[in-house]
């Protein structure tokens, strides 16, 4: 990466093929400003978290390897979840358990961190999205407090193509990026 675009990994709270959070994602990585570079990092494919895969290196997934690499590579990360029953989805918690993991190696440590959340109901996933900052801070993530992005009624917002279909929400995705950039700054960084 050029000392002047900084690398980000995106990481979505949902499996699903067609799922809104990717959509979001994605508008996120087409609205970025030059500054930044978005990378959706898969993480559907991880073993849940346990313990006795770090006893030994050897028995340490090759996908922990990997995942811990690419997050440690990362000049920060953006997290797009949904909400399942008031909460975080497993697949994302499980996530944040393998970066945080062997102990003393947490590869979440110190970065720059954004969250949004996106649901098809009413309450924009208002509670997933205060759960995952809270978790966050817990892993020494810097997380952007400002603008919040809670999108309800997600059904209507993107396209077939999965691009925004509403400018108030591009405008909206467009103004975090902005402030996402901002918060990545080496200025920032130092505050």
């Amino acid at each position: 990466m050029s000392n002047n675009v900084k690398d980000i990994a995106v990481l979505v709270g949902s499996l699903r093929k067609d799922s809104i959070n990717r959509k979001a994602a994605l508008a996120l990585a087409n609205l970025a400003p030059a500054s930044l570079r978005l990378d959706l990092l898969e993480i559907g494919h991880l073993p849940f978290y346990n313990q006795d895969f770090d006893a030994d290196a050897a028995q340490t997934p090759a996908s922990y390897a990997d995942f811990r690499r690419r997050l440690a590579a990362a000049d920060g990360v953006i997290f797009a979840t949904p909400e399942y029953n008031r909460g975080v989805p497993a697949v994302l918690k499980n996530a944040i358990d393998i970066g945080t993991r062997p102990y003393g190696k947490n590869v979440w440590s110190g970065k720059p961190a954004g969250v949004i959340s996106v649901t098809l109901g009413a309450l924009g996933a208002f509670g997933a999205n205060q759960q995952l900052r809270q978790q966050l801070a817990n892993v020494n993530m810097r997380v952007l407090q400002q603008p919040e992005i809670y999108l309800a009624g997600a059904a209507n917002l993107f396209d077939s193509d999965g691009n925004v279909a509403v400018d108030s929400t591009r405008d909206l995705l467009r103004a975090f990026m902005d402030a996402f950039a901002a918060w990545t700054a080496p200025a920032a960084v130092a505050a």
